[in-house]
């Protein structure tokens, strides 16, 4: 093997070895959680967000060249994030395959260039970085190798200096940010960067890994009955295609994607998904008319996929009808639980994504069943922000606005003040953070490891209550944990007491009646929330 350069070939192969050896470590990723409760999915949300860029490629014929593998895997990577780790990591990516664009086979200086634009692109991803995560490892890490590679390293010598620096700044983690320390836990998304990296090495240096698929296949079979020679086209036609812009049409560095928005939306294309990536464009369009918009893409370069969909045969996309929004403004919400999403739908929401976690191209997807130009986002996790603001702006021509909503009870408080009648977009925003900002948010969990944190000695099996976060208590039971939580967190000024019980609780009205006599200057809902992981979830306003 010729270990001074890397090519597309190989490159694939060693982004499927860090998937292999991700996957191999989830659980522990997983367990990596600052509270000791089983909420943590870092590692899922990043196996999910690596399998998104695996699958763009093995979808697609390889040429062989470093930089097309690259574009590929950053483009899936995009479309597939999830969680904080999972965005953050797809960046890294974005950015490394900014840093090879035109290469076709990278030496360990062409490496380190690509690796300190992913740096760049990472960073400026993050509206406040934080140190002592993934940032700060991959940061270190690269600029360590970038300091002690020449023109005559190898590639193994890059990443055997990136990964040593790696481990040193992970095992650091914990002095940079005290909640980690406190915990006796190293960051748990950086955790996940570094095995990623180890499995790129182990391919590199011959080490083989069990082959991963790259994501389960989403093809399903098309009833073409449904669409009769008597039939007449209602929804038109969902196209999607892939295009490189081509040096003999345009100038691809400087290429603005808003040109291809203006030619879509003046061909009548609704539903418009467009982004671009290095030389390539992806579009997503609703048309009826999708050969005129397909000629007018070759103005600006040629196809490498293509994609067209009768939506009467295979209806998984909006209806395509009117041209003008049906309503003022829509919303977006994540929920996860039956109670949690049908409380969500009855309180206005439009599209209730049932996902605590979901990805970008599921909130696309939920933009898209959208009859309005103009969108607000719940995510409801603390996790989901990135992702909601990052395929916000894949969404050309829509005004999307993402309320960084960090749980289901700031999400359900915001949604509540979302009036029907008023149109201000700017307002509707406004009054949606402020209501989640001041609302006190709480839940009880049962702990799945002994931990010391915070001050309080958890022991497994124990019940913890937080309030905004923070501990408050530590009981032998769920409902002790919620008295004790009331009892902290309840004031003088509170008005409204909202209880949302997971699946394991059913006695909700005892609940309610009991919470009712301890406040009775409150009005006290309790609502079978149905999720898992928390007894309780609590919104005190």
């Amino acid at each position: 093997m010729d270990s001074q350069t890397v090519d597309g070939t190989l490159f694939a192969k060693m982004l499927s070895g860090g998937l292999s050896l991700l996957s191999a470590h989830e659980r522990e990723l997983n367990s990596l959680n600052v509270f000791p409760v089983s909420d943590g999915d870092t590692g899922s949300n990043m196996i999910k967000t690596v399998r998104g860029g695996t699958a763009e490629i093995e979808r697609h014929d390889s040429d062989g060249k470093i930089c097309t593998i690259s574009s590929l895997f950053a483009n899936g990577a995009l479309l597939g994030a999830r969680g904080n780790s999972g965005v953050i990591l797809s960046q890294i990516f974005a950015g490394i395959s900014k840093g090879l664009a035109g290469i076709d086979k990278a030496n360990a200086c062409d490496l380190a260039k690509a690796y300190a634009k992913g740096i760049e692109t990472s960073y400026s991803a993050v509206t406040h970085p934080v140190e002592g995560t993934i940032l700060t490892v991959f940061r270190e890490s690269v600029e360590y190798a970038i300091d002690r590679i020449d023109s005559q390293s190898s590639i193994k010598d890059f990443y055997s200096l990136h990964i040593k620096k790696a481990e040193q700044s992970l095992a650091e983690t914990p002095n940079l940010l005290q909640v980690l320390k406190d915990s006796d836990v190293v960051d748990s998304g950086a955790a996940g960067y570094l095995y990623f990296a180890k499995g790129m090495q182990d391919i590199l240096e011959g080490r083989e890994h069990t082959a991963v698929s790259g994501g389960e296949s989403h093809e399903t079979a098309v009833d073409i009955e449904k669409f009769t020679r008597n039939s007449v086209l209602e929804f038109g036609y969902c196209t999607e295609f892939l295009l490189r812009l081509t040096t003999s049409k345009v100038d691809p560095d400087s290429f603005d994607i808003n040109r291809v928005v203006k030619d879509l939306e003046g061909l009548d294309g609704e539903s418009i998904v467009a982004y671009k990536q290095d030389d390539m464009i992806k579009v997503h369009v609703h048309t009826f008319f999708p050969g005129r918009i397909l000629a007018k893409m070759q103005d600006y370069g040629e196809f490498l996929t293509v994609k067209v969909e009768n939506m009467m045969l295979s209806h998984d996309e909006t209806n395509f009808s009117a041209k003008k929004p049906e309503k003022p403004y829509s919303v977006v919400a994540a929920a996860s639980g039956d109670g949690m999403v049908k409380l969500f739908e009855e309180l206005g929401a439009d599209v209730v994504i049932k996902d605590e976690s979901p990805s970008a191209e599921e909130f696309i997807e939920a933009f898209k069943k959208c009859s309005s130009e103009k969108i607000i986002v719940l995510p409801n996790h603390k996790n989901s922000f990135l992702v909601a603001r990052q395929a916000a702006s894949m969404m050309n021509g829509t005004d999307i606005r993402v309320i960084e909503t960090k749980s289901f009870m700031q999400g359900y408080s915001a949604l509540s003040v979302l009036t029907p009648g008023l149109t201000d977009i700017d307002s509707l925003q406004k009054s949606a953070a402020l209501a989640a900002e001041n609302v006190v948010d709480g839940d009880v969990a049962m702990a799945v490891k002994d931990a010391e944190i915070n001050g309080f000695s958890v022991k497994k099996g124990e019940y913890i209550a937080r309030a905004g976060g923070v501990i408050t208590a530590v009981e032998k039971t769920a409902g002790n944990a919620l008295r004790k939580l009331l009892e902290s967190s309840v004031t003088a000024l509170t008005e409204l007491i909202t209880v949302f019980a997971g699946k394991d609780i059913s006695d909700t009205e005892n609940l309610k009646s009991e919470i009712s006599d301890l406040y009775p200057d409150c009005e006290v809902t309790v609502i079978e929330g149905g999720q898992d992981i928390y007894d309780y979830l609590i919104a005190l306003e």
